[in-house]
This record gives structure tokens, sequence and C-alpha cells, in this order.
């Protein structure tokens, strides 16, 4: 799914320590197949840990598992 898009708007990822990646901007998300996952908004948590529920969405699993990564 594409996020909310201004022209000229880039997306920017960052890295959370321990945690998820934040993308925000103008973003599509698609799946190995090339096909658009729902659910994009204009800020959105992916999964770094794989534990979530909501892949590729991060619903916070990794502070129960004690995922650590810079």
């Amino acid at each position: 799914m594409t996020g909310p898009e201004a022209p000229g708007e880039t997306a920017v990822i960052m890295i959370c320590p321990d945690g998820p990646l934040i993308v925000r901007g103008a973003y599509t998300l698609v799946d190995s197949n090339g096909g658009p996952i729902p659910g994009a908004r204009r800020t959105t948590a992916l999964c770094r840990c794989g534990r979530s529920r909501e892949k590729p969405f991060c619903d916070g699993s990794h502070k129960m598992t004690g995922f650590r990564a810079p």
C-alpha cells in the first residue's frame, strides 16, 4: 500500500535501537511478489524481531522477547 504522498516528498527510515524500523513519508510497501501490503500509514513501524503477530508491522513483541539490536 502506498503511504500518503506529497509532491517531492521522500521516505525516511529510522532504526529504533532494540525495536522496529519507523518509516515516514511517501513510500510503497510490497510483498516478495511485488504485490501491495495493505495497512500502511503515513508513519509505519515495521517489525525487526520476527515475533510480531501483525507482520510486517510491529506489535511491540520485541519488548516481551528481549530483542536486542543497535
